[in-house]
């Protein structure tokens, strides 16, 4: 990834409309960090719109539930990165039902992987990026 984990936090969010993934600076003056940060999520948004989650597969030594449909649906599925002050996040939204069920099982499984303690469950918008 190119950044310390010590140094950022992870979330993973479950969106009514898919969801989003945000890494930002635990210290605000660490805008080295922020700059990896952004650099990793924008080179992450192109490649999972490409259908290519390899990155994920490498990090947890296996395919991450959803993956697979997340790929075959990928004209389905938007990828945006948003900076954020301290960081960025991924959103990634769709209309289709299928992609949808894989977005949260992706998601869910992030979530346990890095243990952020996020909710398991469907919540609200993310903040609006500033």
């Amino acid at each position: 990834m190119g950044f310390s984990h010590a140094r950022t936090t992870h979330h993973f969010r479950l969106l009514s409309d898919g969801g989003a993934i945000e890494v930002t600076v635990n210290d605000p003056a660490d805008t080295e960090s922020r700059t990896m940060i952004q650099s990793h999520l924008s080179h992450i948004a192109g490649m999972f719109a490409e259908g290519n989650f390899q990155a994920p597969m490498l990090i947890h030594g296996m395919q991450p539930p959803g993956a697979d449909v997340m790929t075959r649906l990928k004209s389905e599925i938007t990828y945006r990165f948003e900076p954020l002050e301290t960081g960025g996040r991924v959103r990634i939204t769709t209309k289709n039902a299928e992609a949808l069920d894989a977005i949260h099982a992706f998601l869910k499984f992030q979530i346990r992987e890095h243990e952020t303690g996020d909710p398991l469950r469907v919540g609200g918008a993310p903040p609006v990026p500033k």
